[in-house]
């Protein structure tokens, strides 16, 4: 049950719309109680971690920590506030007697005046541990398995799976998309320009399947478009040309050119410039030489630097 509904899951519910749209006192309603005849008794606040408000504290499912706090004293003194964050969900398997927090976010099970024991996403606990946070009679739970260290792929490929309980948060995929992007053209390494190109677009869907509302989803498909755009770009001029072949000969060009411009021959100086642009190489002159770069590069990409012969 998501949002408004999984407030009344508990045997108390919170009333978010009276409370916080219309200005109503806060109080509790008489919830579902689904979770009481699990030996849980609970009252389930969704949006735990929001912070839309800015300035304005609205976690806690829009009611902030004084009006939580002063409900708190209204619940009996074996029951606990189970605080659920956004994108962050807490699967009851039955069938395994067990919880599973699933999400990016945490589950907290609070008891009075704030304290609670936060249970990160990708942790599995038995019913009766979870009965004994409610109850007060376990103080923590053994934390989800380390993510191993960074192997070089980087995060967009760990993040494929981030919906799953991971951490890796969908900017933190496109930023190390980024740099291995980058090396792989740098490379000559299509087939890894590719596989990155595949790998961020997954991470997208399955990041936009996850959310309610867009969450950075239209910023990452641009860098995603841009991506499909240098790799369309050097798959059309050709990855490993014209830099092995034409390549080769610009350093005696650049110096030949070099040479006519000190002796006063600039219309030959110029043919040469002709020359290579015919190939697609991009002249500039400055007071330290002549930089080049491929035509299509220059417009989104390095600028390279040829010493002077």
């Amino acid at each position: 049950m998501a949002s408004a509904a999984a407030c009344t899951v508990g045997f108390a519910a919170l009333p978010v719309y009276e409370v916080y749209e219309a200005g109503h006192h806060p109080t509790w309603l008489m919830g579902l109680d689904l979770l009481g005849v699990l030996g849980l008794p609970v009252a389930v606040i969704p949006h735990y971690d929001n912070t839309e408000g800015g300035t304005h504290d609205t976690r806690f499912c829009y009611l902030g920590e004084p009006r939580l706090a002063a409900l708190e004293h209204e619940l009996p003194d074996e029951s606990a506030v189970l605080g659920i964050d956004e994108h962050t969900a807490v699967i009851v398997d039955l069938g395994t007697s067990s919880v599973r927090v699933w999400g990016r976010g945490v589950m907290t099970v609070r008891r009075r005046r704030g304290v609670g024991v936060l249970v990160p996403g990708g942790t599995t606990l038995s019913l009766d541990q979870m009965r004994g946070l409610v109850g007060g009679r376990e103080s923590g739970v053994v934390s989800p398995p380390r993510r191993p260290a960074d192997d070089g792929i980087g995060a967009v490929h760990r993040a494929a799976t981030a919906a799953e309980g991971g951490a890796v948060t969908l900017q933190e995929a496109v930023a190390a998309a980024e740099p291995r992007f980058d090396t792989a053209q740098e490379a000559r390494d299509a087939a890894t320009m590719a596989e990155v190109v595949v790998e961020l677009e997954s991470v997208i869907a399955a990041w936009s399947a996850d959310m309610e509302e867009d969450q950075g989803g239209e910023w990452a498909r641009t860098v995603l478009h841009g991506k499909i755009r240098r790799l369309a770009g050097a798959a059309g001029r050709g990855l490993s040309e014209p830099e092995h072949t034409l390549g080769r000969i610009l350093g005696p060009l650049l110096g030949l050119r070099r040479r006519l411009r000190a002796d006063g021959a600039y219309d030959l100086a110029d043919e040469v410039r002709e020359a290579v642009a015919a190939g697609g190489v991009r002249l500039r002159d400055t007071l330290e030489g002549s930089e080049w770069s491929w035509e299509e590069e220059s417009r989104d990409r390095e600028t390279n630097s040829f010493p002077e012969v």
